[in-house]
């Protein structure tokens, strides 16, 4: 399956979950489905068949409210059974509506409470340096969740410290939960203020594979170099017409004709 055809079925399987719970951050998890898709189908070093191995990339989804965008890629690769998926918000599921580890393989971190994800990958990574192990940690986290001082005091410990077998994406689609990140708290320029402390810096369009594939090739990984920031610009609601960079769907299941107009776009090109 191309890494086309994968977010694609990313955002169809989303749209059914969060349709069926009704509840789920649809917008949130639309934003990423491309950027999920790249490092899964081309980039990650991860077996369904032995998720636990010590030597596997790990991967923290921060932002844990799109955690039926991470179900959804997990049971295209065979970590979960695709039939799970229709339980995902129910009671007694294992599926929560926001990332769970707990019984989940390929789930590396229950998350949810915003800004722990860097923190913990970088602790991760760490422990592979001090282990002589060839692990990469990858942490995707959302732009509204900068404004937590822990991602910044992260930034400055990875950064001192010269951790380069991790690398984190942020999903830079200019909205939180309440509004914009300009105008709740602007973060401004972003790029400098990473760079600042001492990471490297890439920016680029979050929804092109072929770009996406490009930077994570060209990343220099290293037991003691600079960490790597992605800092990927996308359209929040990415791939239903009606959903896009509008907040209003941050946390709304589609339902009705909504629903029915979202499948519809969806479907023209499954």
């Amino acid at each position: 399956m191309s890494t086309k055809d994968l977010a694609k079925k990313i955002r169809f399987d989303a749209l059914r979950m969060t349709h069926k719970a009704r509840s789920g951050h649809i917008g949130s998890i639309l934003s990423i489905a491309d950027i999920l898709a790249v490092l899964y189908g081309k980039f990650l070093k991860v077996d369904p068949n032995s998720p636990e191995n010590i030597n596997r990339d790990y991967i923290i989804l921060s932002k844990g409210h799109a955690a039926a965008g991470l179900y959804a890629v997990l049971s295209e690769l065979g970590f979960i059974n695709n039939k799970e998926l229709d339980t995902f918000y129910q009671n007694g599921s294992r599926l929560l509506g926001h990332v769970h580890h707990a019984g989940i393989p390929g789930v590396e971190f229950s998350a949810g409470s915003l800004g722990h994800g860097l923190p913990v990958g970088i602790g991760l990574a760490l422990a592979s340096r001090m282990d002589h192990r060839p692990n990469r940690t990858a942490v995707l986290m959302s732009d509204g969740e900068l404004n937590e001082g822990s991602c910044w005091e992260a930034f400055h410990f990875a950064g001192v410290h010269e951790i380069g077998n991790i690398f984190t994406i942020i999903d830079y689609n200019g909205f939180q939960s309440l509004g914009s990140t300009e105008e709740i708290l602007s973060l401004e320029p972003l790029s400098d203020k990473i760079s600042a402390f001492r990471w490297e810096i890439k920016i680029i369009d979050g929804h092109s594979h072929q770009k996406l594939a490009k930077v994570l090739d060209d990343i220099k990984f290293s037991p003691k170099n600079r960490p790597t920031c992605i800092i990927a610009k996308t359209i929040k609601g990415k791939g239903v017409s009606f959903m896009e960079n509008d907040n209003l769907w941050h946390n709304k299941s589609p339902q009705g004709s909504d629903y029915e107009k979202a499948l519809q776009e969806l479907q023209i090109n499954l």
